[in-house]
């Protein structure tokens, strides 16, 4: 019998690369993990698919869905509600699939208060210096919007020991390869192997 999966948590600044990081895991170990799609109240956008970006809902489904604790958790941003739908997550870490949700700091915190056993990763870049740089090197927002997100980054910065493990990204292919050694590693913890520990237990005692 296949295991449950974990929940995982994933944020870090703006420019830290954790989109990336998350196709590159998800590319190598497709079978291990499942990314979990958000819903929302905003429009589709051209290419996006039901089911894949996100499942689209309406105000009034949204709202019914929040009073139905259907949703891990929720936020509001520019008058569109984003969540996190219980089921699907749900139905993933039944088919044994590590769960990874990319959400800001504030909702992270939230997941972790309702799910203690969830596993919170903060990605960064090796310096404040990358960031910025990395920032730039987009080329698609002025230095005013820069400027923002250094300062919303320092505001997150203050949050960062709340995480259980800091993922520092400076090599695309090796930071991957680190996440995935971490979340195999948490499958190993005896806090969440109870069951078996009891199963050993109570066969030595029958013994």
């Amino acid at each position: 019998m296949r295991k449950r999966g974990i929940l995982i948590v994933v944020s870090g600044f703006s420019g830290s690369g954790k989109g990336t990081l998350m196709k590159e895991l998800l590319s190598n170990y497709s079978e291990t993990y499942a990314l979990s799609v958000s819903a929302t109240t905003r429009k589709p956008r051209a290419g996006e698919q039901e089911g894949r970006e996100y499942f689209f809902k309406t105000k009034d489904e949204f709202e019914k869905m929040i009073a139905k604790e259907e949703l891990i958790e929720y936020a509001k941003y520019v008058e569109n509600y984003y969540g996190t739908p219980r089921a699907y997550v749900e139905k993933m870490l039944d088919a044994g699939k590590d769960v990874i949700l990319e959400i800001e700091i504030q909702g992270a915190l939230k997941v972790k208060e309702k799910f203690p056993d969830t596993l919170l990763l903060f990605v960064t870049p090796p310096s404040i210096e990358e960031l910025k740089r990395r920032l730039i090197g987009r080329g698609t927002e002025s230095m005013e919007i820069i400027e923002s997100r250094m300062k919303r980054a320092a505001q997150e910065a203050e949050k960062m020991e709340c995480y259980d493990y800091l993922i520092i990204n400076d090599n695309l292919r090796a930071c991957a390869e680190k996440m995935h050694s971490i979340i195999q590693g948490e499958h190993l913890r005896s806090d969440r192997n109870m069951e078996f520990i009891q199963e050993i237990k109570a066969e030595l005692n029958e013994i």
